[in-house]
């Protein structure tokens, strides 16, 4: 009987839809790793290829439907296209759900691999800190010298905010949905805590490298002073000697 047979068609469409439903939308999913999410997004594409195969399979059900009314008496009419109707709404609402939610997931899959992008960025920039604050620890010279280590380390700390609030910003959209929470606020932990310690570092060794510079400057100043102090007794130590003046007749000089 070819209605017995259509409705076996529809029946089988409606157990596939009702499955995909409950199999990828309505489970309560948790993504507590980036692989767990990972596999997440590649399921979600596959039913979604799936749902877009069976549209074939739909369309052959349909016309099936519509050339059996066609020829059928209009008592059989009504039930077959009412389940007919019901087949290609539900059809297309799950299309439309697991269209919605891969989008959703791919999304926030590209939110997790920006976040880490930007992490990495801020992560390099701190090891940079780092090492010139390590190359700034001990450091010997003059004050120009040091002035020089100060004006690098103070270009490295002029560094944008942006990068740190989009951290933020992308930490809290994903923690918001659940998404990676624990991991993230791990990492977002550690970010924060080595960021605070390295900026105060940064800016004591700016107020150490300044103190070290106005040092030098002042010691500079007395060498010059001296220096111009001692070529001055030289000049007057050499005209005693040209006139052959005797160090008895100079005791202070001569001292």
């Amino acid at each position: 009987d070819k209605t017995v047979s259509l409705r076996k068609d529809l029946s089988e469409m409606h157990e596939w839809i009702t499955q995909a439903e409950e199999e990828y939308l309505e489970r309560d999913f948790e993504y507590k790793t980036p692989d767990e999410l990972q596999k997440a997004v590649e399921e979600l594409k596959r039913a979604k290829e799936e749902a877009t195969q069976k549209e074939v399979k739909v369309k052959l059900i349909t016309d099936s439907v519509n050339n059996f009314i066609a020829k059928a008496p209009p008592a059989a009419h009504e039930a077959l296209k009412k389940e007919l109707d019901v087949l290609i709404t539900s059809y297309q609402r799950l299309c439309s759900r697991l269209n919605g939610k891969c989008k959703t997931l791919e999304e926030v899959w590209a939110c997790w691999h920006e976040l880490l992008s930007y992490l990495d960025a801020e992560n390099k920039w701190l090891n940079e800190i780092e090492l010139k604050l390590k190359e700034t620890e001990n450091i010997q010279g003059g004050a120009e010298e040091i002035s020089e280590s100060l004006d690098s380390l103070e270009r490295l700390m002029r560094h944008p905010e942006e990068n740190r609030n989009q951290i933020r910003e992308l930490a809290q959209t994903l923690t918001d949905g659940g998404i990676l929470d624990e991991l993230i606020n791990e990492k977002l932990e550690k970010f924060n805590t080595q960021w605070e310690e390295l900026q105060q570092a940064a800016v004591r060794r700016q107020k150490s490298l300044e103190q070290s510079i106005q040092s030098a400057q002042e010691t500079d100043k007395t060498l010059r002073l001296i220096q111009e102090s001692l070529a001055v007794i030289d000049k007057q130590l050499t005209a005693y000697i040209a006139d052959r003046v005797d160090a008895a007749q100079v005791p202070q000089e001569a001292q």
